[in-house]
């Protein structure tokens, strides 16, 4: 309506003007615009009856304001006094439209500010919603921006002053493409000028005109064509200057960019460093491509069942041995961080690389703590060296290369996101010292990994080498046929350049016309002189001022974007990371579907058990073989003692008995009794008895744990763990040395208990009898059966089993005979034979017909005069029970002299005080050192991943391991699509 009125009133203005200019109007008053209508009464001097004249005055507009009001001349025949009053209303009317001015300016403002908001309104409904990206600046960057010093952050910009030293000529550029559109437009012009040429002759020809004289054409001809030729040669030398313009333009955009991508890092690291200046620590959160290296390392080691496979995206670097593989990986990385060597295979395992931006220029290991510092050199050679250890570690005796993967992350300033896997060199050749299936294993390697669908392939080639001499195109070509997923990267372009005789071979290669294989791209790069001693920044210097001078650039042959080992790295991690959006959530479905697959075979199986993978599993039993050794010492001092008294008679009575006792008591004399079995004891106790008694007392500890352990197994104990607890056992019994200085403690405390003669009270008296009997009667019953082998089956025998004597036995029967026959004649006989009674008995023999040798009878009347003698002693042992108040008042008596007697209190004596003492010393120190050593062996097998995979093993262990990487890799790869998509 303001706009309306506005120009309703111009209109009134101008028709106001023109009347009072004397134009006249052929326009109808009826047609005019009401307030036209309203001005127009009012200066023609009619006045409306409906409409008052200070109402029209009313409605005018702001315009009318602005017009000179001159007075209307008097009518002629009026006097002064009219003129007078006609002066006055006009003042009157003039301070009247003056008051309203206040009214109208008040209006135009309330209308101007409506106007600006409503515009404003509408320009930032235009400008996008750029919340979504408020990801892109990282929260402390906020807390940062009250922290951060402006003035210095502004002084330390570059000036204008040099910002526009580094721009371009842009009259220059203004030139240079004004040319090109001035020809394209002569190329434009010249077509139309032929077509013209040819129809102006035809026109000629209609018309009759006479042609043109031959020698004036072909002059013309002549001129024109060097004309053209000049031309050309111009246009090429503008050409020529105008592409080295471009390049040099583009090369001083690139310096630019490079010195602020520079200055960019450095503002980056101190914002990532503020840490010291009021600014909160923060909970570190993992990026994106750790988060995806993890679920890469746990496939790397996740043994796939049910067809389920790794195809989650990763860049593989594959090439011919020496080809410059590595050198482009460090180039990505920025650090010279794998060893290196003058043309041998230095890589010799897969080494996993996961790139990522972090503030200081950083490398580590996945199972190790410590950081490498990148930018010392120190660190840089101990990182090489740390990884050649680990090669020549993974690899196996009598082999050259393995297929244990390294892993590796690198973080540092402006780092491009990815994951790298460096394999090793293709060779065509097993050269010597190398292994004979080096060259099928490396091809197994590479086509492992190329053959994930999702795989980005990055195809080495050496450009100094004869492209026929390549191996891996062939091999990459194979894997993908349409080159969907390769990248192609000719390395030593410097090289190539300066031996090719045709360069236009290096422009058939990155064109992809020169090998079969296809690829999505293809890069030319430079990676260094071939010194081993130069750093990133001086290769990167080198490959620019390679390719600043090079005219592979200058003649067209590579373009920009082909160059240099940066562009390669932006290509290379924007094809990762598009392929990881485009499968990581298909890979994640896999992995759910094999998860339910694995949780319903465990449902079936294995119903009322808890899914322990092998690490739990370990953890329980190895409680349960702690709780077993703990056991140990709550046996009691009894059944100790019981145990090793026993045990100790049974390994040392044999030599009691035939090396003591009898030799000592078939001396049939008092005296020498008593010196033989000092003498015997006294050595006895000095060489052997000490270590006797010791080894039974490890055996019967070594007993009495494996007892508690198959006590335990008895006890709903679970049958998963018996491999695991009997090498825990083995190996805890093969560490445990028993305490030396107690064997000579041991050896004065047995020989002062055999030194001891004196039998105190009757009880210890009937007790050596019963021990003295009870040892004779079962050394009795062992002759006895000793006899019985010897001669063969009885007559009672012979006639109820139908058994017949051997030959050999008729004649020990035989010569049985005759010595029972010599005992019965001599009783007091000696344990020996004369050698006239060997020959007696043996002419007694033959005289009945039994031909025998004289160490079969000597052998014969050994056993017969050891059962002779043991029964006598025996009888003497029933004399002996009342021999006792004999003994205690000393007297002499033949019958009743039982040296035997004190000599078996003496050895029983002595068993009790050793298994008391060996008792104290088990209770004491070795059960708990056993303890300490199962705790040790348990921890040495608990760090042993490869132990417990052998001694802990089973279906149901095997897909309880399964289960818990399955959920691992799937909750891995949820955190990580959750934060892809909120990075997107």
């Amino acid at each position: 309506m303001l706009r309306v009125g506005s120009n309703a009133a111009c209109m009134a203005c101008r028709n106001l003007v023109s009347t009072n200019m004397g134009v006249r109007f052929r326009v109808p008053l009826q047609k005019l615009h009401p307030l036209s209508r309203a001005i127009h009464h009012r200066y023609s001097g009619n006045t409306n009856p409906q409409r008052p004249p200070h109402r029209t005055a009313a409605r005018s507009f702001t315009s009318m304001s602005r017009l000179p009001m001159r007075p209307p001349k008097p009518p002629p025949g009026s006097g002064g006094h009219g003129h007078q009053q006609q002066r006055n209303f006009w003042v009157a009317r003039l301070a009247a439209r003056l008051l309203r001015l206040r009214y109208i300016l008040l209006g135009s403002a309330v209308g101007g500010g409506y106007t600006a908001k409503k515009t404003y309104d509408e320009w930032k409904d235009m400008l996008p919603d750029f919340s979504e990206y408020n990801w892109v600046i990282p929260d402390f960057v906020w807390e940062l921006s009250e922290h951060i010093d402006l003035d210095k952050l502004a002084k330390a910009l570059p000036e204008m002053e040099e910002i526009a030293k580094l721009l371009p000529d842009f009259d220059k550029i203004g030139e240079n493409f004004t040319f090109l559109k001035s020809l394209l437009s002569f190329g434009v012009s010249l077509g139309s000028e032929v077509k013209g040429a040819s129809g102006l002759h035809l026109l000629l020809e209609t018309s009759g005109d006479p042609p043109l004289k031959a020698t004036d054409s072909s002059a013309a001809a002549t001129q024109d064509g060097s004309d053209k030729q000049y031309k050309k040669s111009s246009d090429r030398e503008k050409i020529d200057q105008l592409q080295e313009e471009l390049l040099r333009t583009q090369l001083k955009y690139q310096r630019m960019l490079e010195r602020l991508e520079k200055e960019n890092k450095e503002l980056r690291k101190v914002v990532l460093q503020k840490d010291d200046k009021g600014i909160h620590q923060r909970k570190v959160k993992k990026s994106l491509i750790d988060l995806y290296s993890e679920v890469l390392d746990i496939l790397s080691d996740y043994d796939a069942n049910y067809n389920t496979q790794d195809h989650l995206p990763r860049v593989v670097v594959v090439g011919d041995q020496s080809a410059g593989k590595t050198s482009v990986l460090e180039m990505i990385a920025q650090a010279r961080i794998f060893p290196r060597g003058s043309g041998e295979m230095m890589t010799r395992s897969p080494v996993k690389v996961t790139l990522s931006e972090g503030p200081h220029h950083v490398a580590m290991f996945k199972d190790s703590g410590r950081e490498f510092d990148l930018s010392k050199e120190e660190d840089l050679a101990a990182l090489r060296h740390e990884i050649e250890l680990r090669m020549r570690k993974s690899v196996k005796q009598g082999q050259t290369v393995s297929c244990e993967t390294i892993s590796l992350s690198v973080k540092g300033p402006g780092i491009q996101r990815m994951v790298l896997v460096d394999l090793p060199g293709v060779i065509s050749t097993v050269t010597a010292g190398m292994a004979s299936d080096t060259k099928e294993t490396i091809f197994s390697i590479s086509k492992a990994y190329m053959q994930n669908p999702n795989a980005i392939i990055l195809c080495i080639q050496d450009g100094s080498v004869d492209a026929e001499r390549s191996i891996v195109t062939d091999l990459v070509s194979q894997m993908d046929p349409q080159g969907k997923r390769t990248i192609f990267v000719l390395t030593k372009v410097d090289l190539a350049e300066k031996n090719l005789a045709s360069p236009n071979r290096i422009q058939q290669i990155v064109e992809g016309k020169l090998f079969p294989m296809k690829a999505l791209g293809y890069f030319a790069v430079v990676t260094g002189k071939g010194s081993s001693g130069e750093s990133i920044d001086s290769i990167k210097d080198y490959e620019e001022d390679f390719f600043q001078n090079s005219r592979l650039l200058r003649d067209g042959m590579l373009k920009a974007h082909q160059v240099t080992t940066k562009n390669l790295s932006l290509a290379v991690s924007d094809c990762f990371w598009k392929m990881v959006r485009e499968s990581v959530e298909q890979q994640a479905d896999v992995f759910k579907a094999s998860r339910f697959n694995l949780e319903t075979e465990w449902k079936n199986n294995y119903p009322r058990l808890r899914e322990l993978d092998r690490n739990e599993l370990f953890e329980k039993a190895k409680n349960e073989i702690l709780d077993e050794v703990i056991s140990l010492s709550q046996v009691t001092p009894q059944h100790w003692e019981a145990i090793l008294q026993k045990k100790l008679w049974e390994r040392v009575s044999t030599h009691v008995i035939e090396n003591i006792y009898l030799p000592a008591a078939q001396t049939m004399d008092s005296g020498t009794f008593n010196t033989t079995v000092d003498i015997k004891l006294k050595q006895w106790t000095d060489k052997q008895l000490p270590h006797k008694a010791l080894e039974i007392a490890w055996e019967t500890l070594q007993e009495e744990f494996a007892r508690f352990m198959a006590e335990y197994k008895g006890k709903d104990q679970d049958d998963i763990f018996d491999k695991l607890k009997e090498a825990v056992k083995d190996e805890s019994i093969k560490r445990h040395k028993w305490n030396e200085r107690a064997m000579d403690s041991l050896r004065v405390i047995q020989h002062n208990a055999l030194e001891d003669r004196s039998i105190t009270d009757k009880p210890q008296w009937d007790a050596a009898i019963q021990f003295m009997e009870e040892t004779l009667q079962s050394r009795l019953k062992d002759t006895e059966s000793v006899i019985s082998d010897m001669v063969g089956p009885g007559w009672r025998q012979r006639w109820i089993n139908w058994v017949n004597r051997t030959p050999d036995q008729h004649v020990r029967n035989e010569t049985k005979n005759e010595l029972d026959r010599l005992l019965k004649l001599h009783d007091e006989h000696t344990a020996y034979l004369a050698n006239d009674e060997v020959t007696t008995v043996r002419k007694n023999l033959e005289g009945r017909g039994v031909e025998v040798d004289p160490v079969l009878i000597k052998d014969t009347w050994h056993q017969l005069y050891r059962r002779h003698f043991l029964q006598k002693a025996l009888s003497h042992c029933n004399l002996c029970r009342r021999g006792f108040y004999y003994y205690q008042r000393h007297f002499v008596d033949s019958e009743l002299e039982c040296n035997d007697v004190v000599l078996f209190w003496r050895i029983q004596r002595m068993l009790v005080i050793t298994a008391n003492t060996l008792r104290q010393q088990l209770t004491n120190t070795e059960v708990r050192r056993l303890e300490k050593n199962v705790k040790e062996v348990l921890d040495d097998f608990g760090e042993d991943m490869e132990k417990k995979t052998h001694l802990i093993t089973g279906r149901r262990v095997q897909l309880a391991e399964d289960l818990k990487k399955v959920r691992e890799i799937q909750e891995k790869l949820e955190a990580f699509i959750e934060a892809l998509h909120k990075e997107k």
